[in-house]
């Protein structure tokens, strides 16, 4: 299995963030610099939905150029799954894929984590690549 390293408080802010929008699903963007620094962006959930999630066009776009600016990329995009388990559902891999099949954010990891034992919540790394899903583990550092 692919490994990745994840900076511990990366994984907390994204697992307080989910606790945080709790009963709705949340949603939000990794960016990672020229010196590896990984960032958490929240973002809005503009469904406001227990079971999807949308970000908003133009925070999206602020967001990216914000992460971009800093001669930065998009490493991750996360959100939460508020009653099922962290893995992509059949509605993240189409939001995640082209009408052609081909992927939307090529070479960006998917984190989900998932809710639903608030007592233990958790996040898992996915790549979904032309519509197939390949976990890869999470490596703190």
């Amino acid at each position: 299995m692919k490994k990745i390293h994840v900076q511990i408080e990366i994984i907390n802010e994204m697992i307080n963030h989910s606790i945080e929008e709790n009963p709705n699903e949340c949603c939000g963007l990794i960016g990672i610099n020229s010196n590896q620094a990984q960032n958490v962006f929240k973002m809005s959930n503009i469904d406001k939905s227990p079971y999807r999630y949308r970000m908003d066009p133009k925070e999206l776009l602020d967001t990216l150029t914000e992460i971009e600016s800093d001669g930065g990329k998009l490493y991750a995009i996360y959100h939460s799954h508020t009653h099922s388990e962290a893995y992509p559902s059949a509605t993240d891999v189409r939001i995640a894929t082209w009408p052609d099949g081909t992927s939307v954010w090529p070479n960006v990891y998917y984190f989900l984590v998932t809710l639903q034992d608030l007592n233990k919540p958790y996040a898992r790394a996915f790549e979904i690549n032309d519509g197939e899903i390949l976990e890869v583990e999470i490596v703190n550092s």
